[in-house]
């Protein structure tokens, strides 16, 4: 995500905890990987996000399950309080070839990166700058679903196992005027992904 911003500068970087986290051999495989684009395929991926977000606060530089450094993020909110939200903004996406209808969109997320840099510089507390990131997630649910113009907006995925994202992602809804659905019974993450794949086999017979 540096990268995408920076380019091969922010290898400079290298008192950036993310940057610190890697020995030179490995920064300069890294670099070489994104200049190839080697094993390097773009996601998609909200965990992603987090974990790129965990790093810049060097909360977490490597996880050991899926989600840890997710995880740690939302309980590094604490009990830190804040209604601020860094700027997660829609823009236009590139239209694919494949899609028929509508207009795609993409959440920006290199403001909120930079800024996120800035906090860590000033010194704000990892629990601040945790909410604020969690704030702008919310905002960008509410953007997206204004966006598609939607009553009914379902709350699915990995991330929605977040207690913090989730019951604060309903109340904001709400406040807007939308319906929200999320997961009660089936967990929102793999779980709910496999049992899915039954019912759709079960369907094919």
């Amino acid at each position: 995500m540096l990268h995408e911003i920076f380019g091969d500068k922010v290898f400079e970087q290298k008192k950036l905890a993310t940057i610190a986290a890697f020995s030179a051999s490995e920064l300069a495989t890294l670099k070489t990987m994104l200049a190839k684009k080697l094993n390097s395929p773009a996601t998609t991926s909200m965990g992603r996000l987090f974990d790129a977000v965990a790093s810049l606060v060097n909360l977490r530089q490597q996880i050991r399950f899926e989600g840890q450094a997710a995880m740690e993020l939302e309980f590094a909110i604490g009990s830190a309080k804040t209604g601020e939200a860094y700027s997660l903004k829609l823009r236009h996406g590139i239209k694919n070839e494949s899609e028929t209808g509508g207009t795609p969109v993409m959440l920006d997320w290199s403001p909120m990166i930079e800024a996120i840099l800035a906090d860590v510089q000033q010194g704000v507390s990892v629990g601040i700058i945790s909410a604020k990131f969690h704030n702008a997630l919310l905002e960008g649910i509410v953007a997206v679903a204004k966006r598609a113009g939607q009553d009914r907006v379902v709350l699915s995925g990995g991330c929605f196992q977040n207690r913090y994202l989730t019951e604060r992602a309903v109340r904001r809804l709400q406040a807007e005027g939308f319906r929200p659905y999320w997961h009660q019974r089936v967990p929102p993450n793999d779980g709910g992904i496999a049992l899915g794949q039954v019912v759709a086999a079960l369907r094919q017979k």
